[in-house]
Parts: C-alpha cells; structure tokens; sequence
C-alpha cells in the first residue's frame, strides 16, 4: 500500500525589501554648549592636542630621579621627547631610553616616564616586556 505524505505548513512570508523611513537625528544642545564654552575659555583644539603630546613623568619615576640625583636638562627632554615622538611613528608602544647619564622605562603610548636610574645601575638589569630601544648620545 502507498502512503501519501501531506505537504507540509509553510509559513507565509513576505520575501520583499521594505523601505524604512529615517527619523531626523534630533539637535543636540549639549554640543553646542560645549563649543561655546570652549570659545569662552579660549582653550582650543590644538592646544588640548598639544597638551595630551606632551612628555609626563610618573609620580614614581620623580621619586627615582629625586632619590638617585638624575638630573636631565630641558634640552635633553625635548630631545627624549622627539625621539619618543619617531618611535611611536614605528609602533613602539613601551621603551627603554639611554642618555648618556640615566636609564629611563617610558610608555610611549601614554608619552610617560614611568621609571629612571643611572646608567651604570641599568648595566646589571634585565628589561622585559619593551619592544624598542632609544639611545640618545648627548
């Protein structure tokens, strides 16, 4: 004997694109705002971009500079500073910097100084998890 199976239930569907309508992004007052304090202020863009670049010392490593007399003139941090700057530009992410008289850790991402000691101190170290070096000659 031969059954028959009955067909079974599709479900209807309508396959057609349907066209959304797009709502109007509403007017936000806090933007404005924003730039109007900032216009009052006189605290630009490029100012605030200036001060995010610029180079910072951690609380911890001015205790090091502090504790172990490393004293590193201003000419000799714009220099790390530009230097930090072309590493990054690299993909250097966390750094070792040699100067002629101090050793200094930096989280280039960040441009901070998270540690220094003297030279001759960072001879009998070990480094780990840096990946780039900066030798500064001067």
């Amino acid at each position: 004997m031969l059954r028959v199976q009955k067909p079974r239930e599709v479900s209807s569907m309508d396959h057609r694109i349907q066209q959304l309508q797009q709502q109007p992004v509403p007017f936000s007052p806090a933007i404005r705002k924003t730039t109007k304090h900032t216009a009052e202020t006189g605290t630009s863009f490029k100012d605030v971009l200036q001060s995010a670049q610029e180079l910072k010392i951690s609380k911890h490593a001015k205790q090091r500079m502090n504790d172990r007399n490393i004293a590193i003139n201003d000419q000799q941090w714009q220099v790390i500073a530009e230097k930090m700057s072309d590493a990054k530009k690299k993909g250097v992410t966390d750094s070792l910097v040699l100067t002629d008289q101090a050793a200094l850790l930096v989280n280039i991402k960040n441009n901070t100084v998270v540690t220094a000691m003297h030279k001759a101190d960072a001879a009998s170290k070990i480094f780990t998890n840096i990946n780039g070096t900066i030798l500064i000659d001067k």
